[in-house]
């Protein structure tokens, strides 16, 4: 089930991008994703990315555009909306159509004194595809189980190699769309054969401009599984190579939960560095106390890649858990390609950290200000004066987001100021806003922060 933003109550007003008096230039700012370019062209005063976060008592709209932010603000009577269905309204339709976090927006704008207003905010839309070309989950699931030999098709992912290296459909094999010219060998020579594309999903252009080059170079039974990836994880596990795993998550060190679910005597003959035991016979058990987000990486590996793996993979998938892939051929794999194999006794508990936002303070090193405030950091609170009155850390100073503009003075530049609000998001705002205004020592936390009026706070994150 897709989960909705959560709206912010407040945020900054008027802190968009202004440029330091002196320094060196900035850097020119973004305005179009690497995976927009794919299909799209820089366009003068709009900007290509991802819907992050909407402010809107301050009015102001977050987009990432690959790992940078930018901010909008917008007026409610002013801003044209257009949603994924080409309906449209002002900022109070966007109220009751509030985009998906992640989902992809075009933003186009106005920019007076360095403050970018949006006019204009559109949704992308799904793609269309002839029903003729159209293939479901369970068409997809069908040719999967009796694979390529017997199904008679070819699976092709089209979305660009660092997405395919993060998990895929079994069988599928990786043809990006962006170099499919220069990779059509990898196409059947049989221009009757079946031939599927997939990508990211229903609003992906990659896999239905595929399939139209695929037509254009003969091929006469071409299918589009519109759907994609993130349909499938949502019933199915997907698969990781044993390269995969190592070159794109482990040698760069990105969180995932890795789990062994061989016998504890297989595993005394050597396991992949980072994994967690969960040997198969135990699993319901273990899946039922795993205390770890529902969109977490989770990689499952036996001896071999064979029935051990799949089953506890499609266990975690009817548990809920989003993002489970399959290591093929299993440990042995691992070992065969001569990747190091760690010895002694295996981890018993699963644990997953996501990596940190641009900004973001680890939750132990805000714990430890918020008890102990250090000379040189500054807590700054930027709910409202209404939340800070019914509870608020001691050591922290009330600066609500919509006065920040205002009250700039009692930010120093010379210390670390750390800001929270209740949720992460406002504070995640305004952290955005400070840094387009030179501050450089700043960070947020993100987290569920409940507070009583004696200064005392619960901390939680989702």
């Amino acid at each position: 089930m897709l989960t909705r933003t959560v709206l912010a109550s407040v945020a900054i007003c008027g802190l968009a991008a202004t440029a330091l008096a002196s320094g060196p230039a900035p850097a020119p700012r973004p305005t179009i994703a690497k995976i927009c370019a794919n299909c799209h062209k820089a366009e003068a005063n709009a900007v290509r990315g991802h819907f992050d976060i909407v402010a809107f008592k301050a009015k102001t709209i977050q987009v990432k555009i690959d790992d940078a932010v930018e901010l909008f603000q917008f007026d409610e009577d002013e801003i044209k909306v257009v949603n994924g269905d080409g309906k449209t309204g002002d900022g109070e339709f966007l109220k009751d159509n509030l985009l998906k976090k992640g989902h992809e927006i075009k933003v186009e704008y106005q920019e007076k004194n360095g403050v970018r207003t949006a006019l204009k905010l559109i949704e992308k839309p799904p793609v269309k595809v002839s029903d003729e070309m159209l293939m479901k989950t369970a068409d997809i699931e069908k040719l999967v189980a009796q694979k390529p030999e017997k199904g008679n098709y070819f699976l092709f992912d089209s979305r660009p190699l660092p997405r395919f290296q993060e998990g895929y459909i079994p069988t599928a094999v990786n043809l990006p769309y962006p170099a499919f010219d220069k990779m059509i060998d990898k196409l059947p020579k049989d221009k009757s054969a079946l031939i599927i594309f997939y990508c990211a999903g229903t609003t992906c252009n990659m896999s239905p401009g595929s399939a139209d080059k695929a037509k254009k170079l003969g091929y006469t039974n071409v299918k589009v599984y519109k759907d994609g990836m993130p349909a499938w994880s949502g019933r199915n596990y997907g698969v990781l190579s044993t390269r995969f795993l190592k070159e794109a998550w482990i040698d760069k060190d990105i969180p995932h939960v890795l789990l062994d679910v061989r016998s504890a005597e297989e595993a005394k003959n050597g396991f992949i560095k980072g994994a967690v035991a969960f040997p198969t016979e135990q699993s319901a058990s273990l899946i039922k106390g795993l205390e770890i987000k529902k969109n977490a990486p989770i990689m499952v590996y036996d001896q071999n890649g064979g029935e051990n793996a799949a089953a506890v993979a499609s266990s975690l998938v009817k548990a809920g858990f989003k993002k489970v892939v399959l290591l093929t051929g299993g440990f042995n794999a691992w070992q065969a390609a001569g990747y190091d194999v760690a010895s002694g006794n295996l981890v018993t508990k699963a644990g997953y950290t996501p990596k940190l936002r641009p900004g973001e303070i680890k939750l132990e090193e805000f714990v430890k200000y918020a008890s102990d405030l250090p000379a040189n950091v500054v807590i700054i609170d930027v709910r409202t004066a209404k939340e800070g009155k019914a509870g608020m850390l001691k050591s922290a100073r009330l600066i609500p987001a919509e006065e920040i503009k205002d009250r700039l003075a009692e930010i120093p530049r010379d210390k670390l100021v750390v800001l929270h609000c209740n949720t992460g998001t406002i504070a995640e705002v305004v952290y955005n806003s400070l840094k387009e205004l030179g501050y450089s020592n700043i960070r947020f936390a993100n987290a569920k922060i409940d507070f009583e009026k004696d200064g005392s706070y619960k901390i939680s994150v989702d």
